[in-house]
């Protein structure tokens, strides 16, 4: 048996994939893993994969050219998905891997997706689903806020790796503006200049005081919008079940408007 560990990302994930088929060992002894928690067993060779763009490239370019765009958009969400509840990641980089080695033997990548009895199979749709899923709440919930130097700041703190997703869109909607947006769970940054295409950086250094220095016109209308939030609230009809529903909690803590009224309900403590 030959284990290859790949980094958790689609460019780990598909050099693995191309690494495992370029040593030739038959299929069904191969098997792919993300991280490093995994139990070891005897009697199993395991190789550590270093993400190759290049060779990651090849592989995407396959895909797509063979089985479509969709086919690949479904690949790489899965790839970009963290923990779904109840289970671990750490098989995602097997399912992707098996899923793609059925698309290549039938030929029919559109016939392979709908094939979700395969467990590998559904296991790249559940993936796929919750990197989607939360992808299109943020489309809707994610908050700019103006810096003194004009650039537009947006913090959220998603379960999975979005920032590509919400990169296409916002550099399509926002495409004159100098935006970031930051994920603090992954201290990974997406930079758009103005007029340009969108690229990831490494946050961890990021400067956390600068990233809180708001322009005065910013922090007037954060405040004539929180007082319209509290003005238009009806004290008897207050529903938080519903309006949790309506705004997950793990995204009300990028809205201006429950974190003015985190604080306020903190103050009478």
């Amino acid at each position: 048996m030959y284990t290859y560990i790949c980094e958790n990302s689609i460019d780990g994930i598909l050099t693995g994939i191309y690494t495992a088929y370029a040593d030739r060992h038959p299929l069904r002894d191969i098997h792919l893993s993300v991280g490093d928690g995994m139990t070891l067993s005897l009697f199993t060779q395991y190789i550590e994969v270093t993400p190759d763009p290049v060779k990651a490239a090849k592989v995407a370019n396959t895909l797509k050219s063979r089985f479509g765009q969709d086919f690949y958009e479904t690949i790489y969400q899965a790839a970009m998905s963290g923990d779904v509840p109840g289970k671990s990641t750490m098989d995602k980089a097997d399912a992707i891997f098996e899923t793609i080695a059925l698309a290549l033997s039938s030929g029919d990548g559109t016939g392979t997706l709908l094939s979700l009895g395969e467990p590998c199979v559904y296991r790249v749709f559940e993936l796929c689903r919750a990197t989607g899923r939360e992808a299109m709440h943020l489309l809707g919930f994610v908050r700019f806020q103006e810096l003194e130097n004009g650039i537009l700041l947006s913090e959220i703190h998603p379960k999975h790796h979005v920032l590509p997703i919400l990169g296409d869109h916002f550099s399509d909607r926002l495409p004159e503006e100098n935006f970031m947006i930051y994920d603090k769970n992954r201290r990974l940054a997406l930079l758009h200049p103005a007029n340009q295409h969108y690229f990831l950086a490494d946050a961890k250094d990021l400067n956390m005081d600068m990233i809180r220095r708001f322009s005065a016109g910013e922090t007037h209308f954060e405040q004539l919008w929180i007082t319209f939030f509290r003005n238009i609230t009806i004290e008897a009809r207050k529903n938080p079940h519903l309006q949790s529903q309506m705004i997950p909690k793990r995204f009300q803590q990028d809205a201006v408007e429950f974190q003015a009224e985190q604080q306020r309900a903190a103050s009478f403590y």
